[in-house]
């Protein structure tokens, strides 16, 4: 089992989109990479300097990194600085941050696929997990329990793994 964090805009989104596919082991949402105290959404909201992040646990066997960092690059805007859709601020900046040295050469590959996709600069931060906050509980799996609540992410989005493995079919 493997953890990477991913910073894609609101987290809520985010991890919907992250839990529908295999090999997803666990998701939760919460506040990276900012200084190291523990911050409330409050604080988030007010700049404190973290990013609204999805820690993911995966299993690499059947889900490769590279897979999943595919699909997160698929639901985001890797150019945009400080926002995706409508949220803007820079807890809605985007940022790979990894847990393992390991995990490093395939991060750097994926980013370079996209920047050359992209024919610029990726915006996307990309660096060790400095530190991880867990968001309070009624953040964690939002748009399951509110499934009118606002999304960045394409609903069509949502489907996805569903949809590849019809295709497969």
């Amino acid at each position: 089992m493997k953890t990477i964090y991913l910073a894609g805009g609101c987290f809520w989104g985010m991890q919907k989109f992250i839990d529908q596919f295999d090999g997803v082991l666990e998701t939760e949402v919460g506040y990276a990479n900012g200084p190291d105290t523990a911050p409330t959404y409050r604080d988030v909201c007010d700049s404190s300097g973290h990013a609204e992040t999805v820690r993911v646990l995966y299993d690499e066997t059947v889900m490769p990194l590279e897979r999943l960092l595919d699909y997160y690059f698929t639901v985001i805007d890797p150019l945009s600085v400080n926002r995706q859709g409508g949220d803007s601020g820079v807890q809605y900046r985007t940022g790979v941050y990894y847990s393992s040295g390991d995990q490093l050469p395939v991060i750097r590959e994926a980013f370079a696929r996209e920047e050359k996709k992209a024919g610029a600069p990726l915006a996307v931060e990309l660096g060790p997990l400095k530190n991880f906050f867990s968001a309070e509980e009624y953040h964690q799996k939002y748009l399951e329990k509110n499934p009118d609540g606002y999304c960045h992410i394409p609903s069509r989005y949502f489907s996805l793994a569903e949809n590849e493995r019809k295709g497969k079919d």
